[in-house]
């Protein structure tokens, strides 16, 4: 089964506040193994970078300046993508920065179905624990020295050997497994997905007066001189 992890680079935190997306790096896993294909690229935000965001990733206004826009790429994204699980670290940041920058230059969103999100396995499997991709790194032994500021292949990278591990660790992508365990593991990443996915509805809540409340709201009605509303009905208590 094809998988897709991903990470992005943007200008801040909100796309719809007129943050972009300016670095996108993919990791191509098959049955949870490295393919070694990866696709990276660069885009020009056509907006000033905010020092804060560039003291996370490094990326400057001058570097940025002669990439190319997400518009003129997108279709070679969308190639690469295809119709794969896409895999991120709290993948609903990552999905609305794709999807505003999809919707900037009129393509389709990318269904919310196809979303897997390593924080929310993190938290069902370590729950009171710290989901950060460097705590993981470092409750999995993941190599991460490498790693001096972020960047969205070298996150993805990170991200795919950690997902390797959160889903049992790298025996399950065994070229010697069998047919049914390979369709086991493909239930389960579909299963993975449907998990992301659901919503929780809470009941309404009900709102009612007290007692007390009622016979306050009774005694100052019946103050009223000939309120409109009685017209011609019984009144307060009747």
């Amino acid at each position: 089964m094809r998988e897709i992890i991903f990470d992005t680079e943007t200008t801040g935190f909100d796309p719809l506040t007129g943050d972009r997306l300016v670095e996108i790096g993919c990791i191509e896993l098959f049955n949870r193994v490295p393919t070694g294909t990866t696709f990276h690229r660069y885009y020009n935000p056509q907006r000033a970078m905010p020092a804060a965001a560039f003291a996370v990733h490094g990326l400057s206004d001058s570097f940025l300046a002669d990439k190319p826009l997400f518009r003129d790429g997108a279709q070679e994204l969308l190639d690469f993508l295809e119709d794969s699980p896409l895999v991120a670290h709290n993948a609903r940041f990552d999905f609305g920065f794709l999807n505003h920058e999809l919707s900037l230059c009129n393509r389709p969103e990318i269904s919310l179905g196809r979303m897997i999100d390593t924080v929310a396995m993190a938290r069902t499997l370590h729950p009171g624990a710290k989901h950060s991709l460097d705590a993981l790194c470092t409750r999995y032994g993941i190599d991460r020295s490498h790693r001096v500021k972020h960047g969205a292949l070298l996150d993805a990278e990170l991200l795919a050997q950690l997902y390797i591990e959160l889903t049992g660790g790298r025996q399950i992508g065994l070229t010697l497994a069998s047919e049914e365990d390979q369709r086991e593991d493909e239930r389960t990443t579909q299963l993975l997905v449907a998990v992301q996915t659901v919503r929780v509805t809470r009941p309404a809540r009900t709102f009612a007066a007290s007692s007390q409340e009622l016979e306050r709201h009774r005694a100052f009605i019946a103050k009223l001189t000939d309120p409109l509303w009685l017209t011609g009905s019984a009144a307060p208590g009747d």
